[in-house]
């Protein structure tokens, strides 16, 4: 079974950071493409960043670039988002996802997510 467990949301002021985490397993890490989605209070769901098979290319939004970095440990499993210079307009909830086209929004697995509020 394909499980998929994020960590690591909660408040922070603007211009904070956050690092989330995402332990995944039933399945093999290193032959899908990984990915951060998330979606605001009211909005549909939103691509954020991709990361290769093996870790090598990493793609983003327009919205995040410069400000995220996505990474991934093969051997733990995990993939992670470093969020610097948050800004209001991030806030919601962020899932990792696995498969698809690496710059859509589309993937066959996600986890439930973990809730990142950007607020003073």
């Amino acid at each position: 079974e394909v499980q998929l467990v994020e960590s690591g949301g909660g408040l922070v002021q603007p211009g904070g950071s956050l690092t989330l985490s995402c332990v995944a397993s039933g399945f093999s890490f290193t032959s899908f493409v990984m990915k951060w989605v998330r979606q605001a209070p009211g909005k549909e769901l939103e691509w954020v960043a991709s990361i290769s098979r093996a870790g090598g290319m990493r793609y983003y939004s327009d919205s995040v670039k410069g400000r995220f970095t996505i990474s991934k440990d093969n051997a733990k499993k995990t993939l992670y988002l470093q969020l610097n210079s948050l800004q209001s307009e991030d806030t919601g909830m962020y899932s990792c996802a696995r498969g698809g086209d690496p710059k859509l929004l589309s993937f066959d697995s996600r986890g439930p997510g973990t809730q990142v509020t950007v607020s003073s």
